[in-house]
């Protein structure tokens, strides 16, 4: 089979799982973390360095190739891979995030979401049939269904029919969804609302996908809320098929997720933090531009084994981007990429090894959120 995933070990102290995921372009381990390559690159870095940095896998997203350059231009270049040399797998989302993050620039109906470009303001229409048609031509390894993301704050009465209309998309995508070398996932909504979310688990359960995806969280909720709404509802997905919290990357995060037995995760923090001089250690969120960095001749972190760290200091690095060069963005940016990557292999190690509980308790001894 070009898509299958395997659960190979459950931990007897969390819902934590340790897995492999097969796809046509390599072999995901997970629980693992998604770089995120808006438009077809993960922001200032080159394919060989996400790769080198530990990323399995990494996930594009289907708006902002639609607008620019546009995906007939990507299938003739013979699809993402392709395109922007990149040979392990990639996940595209289906633009509905983006699409509800226009707010006043775009109108939701039963047919689709008409929306104007962020970039010259013209009318587009997505459909569930249209992104269908979108993500089979850029030819991603797996991707998303086209849904409604509820904004964090709705009212009961607006988060069911979000996610009703979700599931009536969901149903269409998978009707026009015509690559069977590609992994269509569904994916469920609810809101803030367990209940609504318990019924759009089975909901979404009625169209049997090679996985699912928890959406419509980390859009503005506390974490206190998001991690109920795993608790309650996460286990209740397949056990033999992928889990992906979307959206989700903080450290913090990702080791709390694998506890509700998430498998991939995915988000935009690594290199957008780095864009404004911060970065991660096992101690938390530091900014290189504080004035204890200005002579410090130590790596970002000490003992890790990524470019940054192997190659320059703090102060060289904080030098770069008090001057407002690109290279210590990029030095940031390959640092938290390797430090969330590591953090995921240095978890699978302790759901080999059934210390979840262990792990986590460690982790956060130390780190500050």
């Amino acid at each position: 089979m070009a898509f299958e995933f395997e659960r190979l070990q459950d931990t007897s102290d969390s819902k934590a799982r340790l897995g492999r995921l097969h796809t046509p372009h390599g072999v995901i381990q997970t629980p693992t973390f998604m770089p995120v390559g808006t438009q077809a690159t993960v922001k200032t870095l080159s394919p060989e360095e996400v790769k080198a940095a530990k990323s399995q896998i990494i996930l594009a997203n289907t708006y902002h190739l639609y607008l620019r350059p546009g995906h007939e231009l990507v299938k003739k270049a013979g699809g993402l891979h392709q395109f922007m040399n990149w040979q392990g797998p990639i996940l595209t989302d289906s633009g509905g995030f983006q699409v509800f993050s226009l707010g006043a620039l775009r109108k939701i109906t039963e047919e689709g979401v008409l929306f104007r470009s962020h970039l010259d303001g013209s009318k587009h229409l997505f459909t569930p049939e249209s992104v269908m048609a979108i993500e089979n031509a850029l030819g991603a390894d797996i991707i998303m269904a086209f849904d409604e993301c509820t904004p964090a704050d709705a009212d009961e009465a607006y988060a069911r029919q979000s996610m009703e209309r979700t599931h009536r998309w969901l149903k269409r995508c998978a009707a026009a969804h015509e690559n069977e070398g590609q992994a269509l996932f569904g994916i469920v909504q609810g809101g803030m609302f367990p209940d609504l979310r318990l019924e759009s688990i089975h909901r979404t359960l009625e169209v049997d996908l090679p996985g699912y995806a928890i959406g419509g969280l980390s859009v503005g909720e506390p974490n206190e809320v998001m991690y109920d709404m795993l608790d309650r509802t996460a286990d209740e997905l397949p056990k033999d098929k992928p889990r992906y919290l979307m959206g989700v990357g903080n450290p913090d995060n990702l080791v709390e997720g694998v506890g509700y037995g998430i498998d991939m995760f995915d988000c935009v923090q690594a290199t957008r933090i780095a864009r404004h001089g911060a970065f991660w250690t096992p101690f938390g969120r530091e900014n290189i531009r504080n004035a204890k960095n200005e002579d410090d001749f130590s790596p970002l972190q000490e003992g890790c084994q990524c470019y940054a760290c192997q190659h320059y200091s703090r102060a060289y690095i904080r030098h770069l981007v008090q001057a407002k060069e690109v290279f210590g963005i990029r030095l940031l940016s390959v640092h938290n990429i390797y430090y969330l990557n590591q953090l995921m292999e240095d978890l699978r190690e302790a759901l080999r090894d059934d210390r979840y509980q262990a792990f986590r308790a460690r982790f956060f001894d130390q780190y500050s959120v």
